[in-house]
């Protein structure tokens, strides 16, 4: 799965803020994402993110074309 630093994102789980929606912060081999409702940062690995994302919101991979 392409993903994009600003990249806004929804989990299958909740942050514990009420938080739904997450904004990439770095890709790789594991990604940092920021809960956009408390601004808490968290680190995963790129494994455990792809499987808990229920869907894009947003997407930044297509604003440079």
């Amino acid at each position: 799965m392409k993903l994009f630093v600003g990249d806004v994102l929804e989990l299958k789980k909740g942050h514990p803020c009420g938080g739904v929606q997450w904004e990439v912060l770095r890709t790789g081999m594991d990604f940092r994402i920021k809960c956009l409702k408390c601004g808490h940062s968290v680190m995963l690995p790129r494994v455990k993110l792809e499987r808990d994302i229920k869907k894009v919101i947003k997407t930044m991979g297509d604003a440079g074309s």
